[in-house]
């Protein structure tokens, strides 16, 4: 966002406008909320909002407990997508094998 802020400031404010209007429609109470932006974080890989949201997760009443079971579930649920997904871009493993299908062709 620094980057943003300095060389496309238009667009940094509308990212904040946005913010001021998820809090403001908001109609999950503030622990569901940091709970869901947490495990986005991790997904997102995003170091800071991670901090962040654990942080915030625990000022709102979370337990580590329940931050644990969010953690869980999204890694859980992660690998559920990946193992879906990576099957149903191989298809037919022997098909593929016997095709000798190339990553690259020359």
């Amino acid at each position: 966002m620094r980057l943003l802020a300095e060389w496309f400031p238009e667009f940094a404010e509308k990212l904040d406008e946005i913010d001021e209007i998820y809090a403001e429609k908001r109609s999950i109470d503030e622990k569901t909320y940091q709970l869901i932006c947490f495990a986005l974080s991790i997904k997102n890989r995003s170091k800071p909002c991670l901090l962040k949201h654990f942080k915030g997760a625990l000022a709102a009443g979370a337990t580590l407990k329940e931050l644990s079971y969010i953690m869980a579930l999204t890694f859980r649920e992660s690998a559920g997508g990946d193992d879906c997904w990576t099957h149903d871009a191989l298809g037919d493993v022997q098909r593929l094998i016997a095709e000798n299908i190339k990553c690259c062709p020359k």
